[in-house]
């Protein structure tokens, strides 16, 4: 008796996958889309998942469809039902859809730092926490996405061009970390005047002519806003969360809830919140004070329904020693600044484990 056709044994598999939300089967629910099963045996498809379907189905499928004798890789695409009825529009109307975003499982856990604007420490706290996780013994990358204002370079202390390898930009190291940075590509003081598509296409150059190698995480340090660095990040590769950073000003805050928004827009789940120079801690008697007015990073967090994973205190020298490429957790481990950002890295890895598919 004849085999069935790779393609039906797989739909038949995905077919046995139950989502509780609908008491229905991923294929009968119309999760599925654009199954495609080549001659070698190479399985791709995209499964559409709401922020209140269990992200659980996207394993279940990935390990379900791995295990069919014949089948030699397998690629789930995820997208939310907005994105990809905009992308079947866009389609009927002859308008080139934006990209799906893909998977690179070398990169390990892609998780974007984002803040509504700028000066709240977004880049302090990014490298720091890259540092920590480095230091905890993970494989760590950091991308500065920042293309208008990188500072990447000269928090982590290096400044020199990267070599390519057979095509492949060589990542620099610092602290333990991978960096890839504008910054190392072009002069300090060259203005960076580019529009969206230039923008994309270092960002995408950034994700994959670049050698990252294995890693266990990979930061991307994003510019302040909601603007054409942030689309191109979520449209270009399959984020497992944003972490969103604000100070306690209402200003800020109210700032940080929009580009919060535009993440759960294009289906990027927000972790948690950190609030950076939440307060200051004085080193002479250990007393604690609110510079300024307290609360907004759990009122922020609150809103989100999310949690405020950790508060960071202002603490005197942290920005002179960020001039001089040396991270706060590397410079003076046992500050109060370094164990606030050291404890927020545990808890992150411990979301995002949380989270894995």
């Amino acid at each position: 008796m004849a085999q069935e056709p790779l393609q039906t044994r797989v739909e038949r598999v995905l077919g046995g996958i139950i989502n509780p939300r609908l008491s229905q089967d991923i294929v009968a629910a119309g999760m599925v889309k654009d199954l495609r099963v080549d001659d070698a045996g190479a399985v791709s498809l995209n499964i559409l998942l709401t922020r209140e379907d269990p992200g659980s189905l996207v394993r279940e499928a990935r390990k379900a469809v791995r295990a069919i004798p014949g089948v030699t890789s397998v690629t789930v695409n995820v997208t939310s039902p907005a994105a990809d009825q905009a992308r079947t529009q866009a389609r009927a109307a002859g308008v080139p859809p934006p990209p799906t975003p893909i998977e690179q499982p070398n990169l390990g856990r892609v998780l974007a730092i984002s803040s509504g604007k700028g000066g709240v420490g977004k880049s302090t706290v990014s490298a720091n926490l890259a540092v920590a996780l480095a230091e905890a013994g993970a494989r760590v990358g950091l991308m500065d996405g920042d293309i208008y204002g990188p500072n990447i370079p000269r928090m982590m202390g290096v400044d020199r061009k990267p070599e390519v390898h057979e095509g492949k930009i060589q990542p620099l190291s610092g602290h333990g970390v991978k960096l890839m940075s504008l910054g190392f590509l072009v002069e300090r003081d060259a203005p960076a005047i580019w529009r969206g598509p230039i923008i994309m296409k270092i960002i995408q150059q950034f994700l994959r002519d670049v050698d990252w190698g294995e890693l266990d995480y990979f930061l991307v340090d994003l510019p302040p806003g909601t603007g054409d660095a942030q689309l191109s990040l979520a449209q270009s590769i399959q984020l497992r969360g944003a972490l969103i950073v604000t100070t306690p000003q209402e200003m800020a805050v109210g700032d940080s809830l929009r580009g919060a928004k535009m993440f759960e827009r294009v289906s990027v789940p927000v972790i948690g919140v950190v609030e950076n120079m939440s307060y200051f801690v004085c080193p002479h008697c250990n007393e604690r004070t609110d510079v300024f007015l307290s609360g907004g990073g759990k009122r922020l967090a609150d809103e989100l329904g999310v949690p405020l994973i950790g508060q960071v205190p202002l603490q005197a020298q942290m920005a002179n020693l960020a001039d001089a490429g040396r991270p706060i957790v590397a410079a003076e481990p046992q500050s109060p600044a370094a164990i606030a950002l050291r404890d927020i890295a545990g808890r992150v890895a411990a979301i995002l484990a949380a989270r894995a598919d």
